[in-house]
């Protein structure tokens, strides 16, 4: 990646476990697309808490955006269903969740370029 992965904890307690496994699943993120040049993760509680500590049953939001030349993309682990909801009471299955839906994007992206060089590369004779 061009630039160091950016992690914000939210409201809850900096994990040393936690900042490696996103920098691992960041690092996946070039097999998708080589020229990422921004990514920033936060990581925070569902619903909003006074206590800086996760206290079981309240899941976890995490937010993932990358930018590449042209795009700037945005992925979460929960757009609020109850059964997303209550998954993410682990952090690891909120994060797993993030991230696939950024590497689905990513795809996207990759296929949609490929798609168009295709189409250029194509001569259509006089």
């Amino acid at each position: 990646m061009q630039i160091p992965v950016q992690i914000v904890f939210r409201g809850i307690d900096h994990s040393d476990a936690v900042e490696e496994r996103i920098r691992e699943k960041a690092a996946k993120l070039e097999q998708f697309h080589k020229n990422i040049t921004a990514c920033r993760v936060v990581v925070e509680m569902h619903h909003k808490n006074t206590s800086h500590v996760h206290k079981r049953g309240e899941p976890f939001l995490i937010s993932v955006q990358v930018s590449v030349p042209g795009e700037d993309l945005n992925a979460v682990s929960s757009h609020g269903k109850d059964a997303d909801l209550k998954a993410h009471e682990d952090v690891g299955i909120a994060l797993r969740d993030a991230f696939e839906s950024m590497e689905r994007q990513l795809r996207d992206i990759a296929e949609r370029k490929r798609a168009e060089q295709k189409v250029e590369a194509k001569v259509i004779p006089e």
